[in-house]
């Protein structure tokens, strides 16, 4: 009987101090989730922004080439145009024999880490000519 009772006491005493202890492994918990919902959102904008500039790569490579051959001076601003309506930054634009080089940049912005930029280049040109 004696046993119970020291028992039943422990009991009570156990429960005091453990009372509260599931908000803190519910708040702790909600944090972790947090951070890594945070880490997966910067590193789906990183990706985006890559993909962004390898598009606007892509396609000012093709419109430079479109006109490479026909008029070449006229190649490296179609390529600039293009990039720029698609949201990049031409960074540098070169023709030979016919083949156009195009690497552009993507400013955008991460996340808690601020600005920063994204970088693709592409080549496009005849079947056949050298890249």
């Amino acid at each position: 009987m004696r046993m119970r009772r020291f028992q039943a006491c422990e009991d009570r005493a156990r429960s005091r101090r453990e009372r509260g202890s599931a908000t803190i492994w519910t708040i702790a918990l909600m944090t972790a989730v947090s951070a890594v919902a945070m880490v997966v959102v910067q590193v789906g904008v990183a990706r985006v922004a890559r993909h962004r500039a390898q598009s606007a790569a892509d396609l000012g490579a093709l419109g430079a080439a479109r006109v490479a051959l026909a008029v070449p001076d006229e190649a490296c601003h179609r390529a600039e145009a293009i990039t720029v309506a698609n949201g990049a930054s031409l960074r540098s634009c070169s023709l030979s024999g016919g083949v156009a080089e195009v690497a552009v940049t993507v400013r955008f912005v991460v996340p808690l880490l601020g600005p920063t930029t994204a970088a693709a280049s592409a080549s496009a040109g005849p079947v056949g000519a050298p890249a």
